[in-house]
């Protein structure tokens, strides 16, 4: 049991901690074209986003793919840069767009799993159970993105809802900032 709580407790500081701002970035870069009312197509969102990290993170963690850590924190920034830039050009949810940023989670989730994978290997004792260990750590890692993801949402409420702040700049607000600063990540890790 202890370990099933350290894991969660991993995943968990692995995206509210400030060294996690970049996956902090891709939340907000996903969320930005979502208001409160829509709390369940985001939760799908996030989940794809998790279910496609899981993925990559148990190959890379069992050796099956490998990809060069200096790719994979570049390759990170740039799924911001690109979920953020297609903020722009959609700036609110449809069920065709949905649908697009559904898949988009999915893969870019597949990267993010990747730059996880080196965190959960070094943290894996030889004699733990791998399995419970993955889904502690991605338990964790789930619940750490619907506590910002909510926190987003309650800003966007306040911007939107009470202070009046037109829809379509907020979301322009909130997708320029996650390019802006994804770009920069992006250029400073450039291999």
């Amino acid at each position: 049991m202890n370990d099933i709580t350290f894991y969660f407790k991993e995943g968990l500081h692995h995206i509210i901690s400030i060294d996690a701002l970049d996956h902090q970035l891709f939340l907000l870069a996903l969320t930005a074209t979502y208001f409160l009312v829509d709390y369940k197509k985001l939760l799908v969102l996030i989940t794809a986003f998790t279910i496609g990290h899981s993925i990559t993170l148990a190959l890379s963690v069992y050796s099956i793919i490998n990809i060069q850590t200096a790719w994979v924190e570049f390759f990170i920034p740039c799924t911001i840069v690109i979920t953020a830039a297609y903020n722009f050009f959609n700036p609110f949810s449809t069920t065709k767009k949905n649908l697009v940023k559904y898949f988009l989670a999915a893969i870019f989730g597949l990267i993010h799993g990747l730059g996880f994978a080196n965190t959960l290997r070094f943290l894996l004792a030889k004699n733990q159970n791998f399995g419970w260990a993955l889904a502690s750590f991605n338990i964790g890692v789930e619940v750490g993105q619907i506590i910002i993801v909510i926190l987003i949402l309650l800003t966007s409420y306040l911007f939107v809802q009470v202070l009046k702040c037109p829809a379509k700049w907020w979301v322009y607000f909130l997708s320029g900032t996650s390019l802006l600063w994804a770009a920069k990540f992006a250029i400073e890790r450039l291999p």
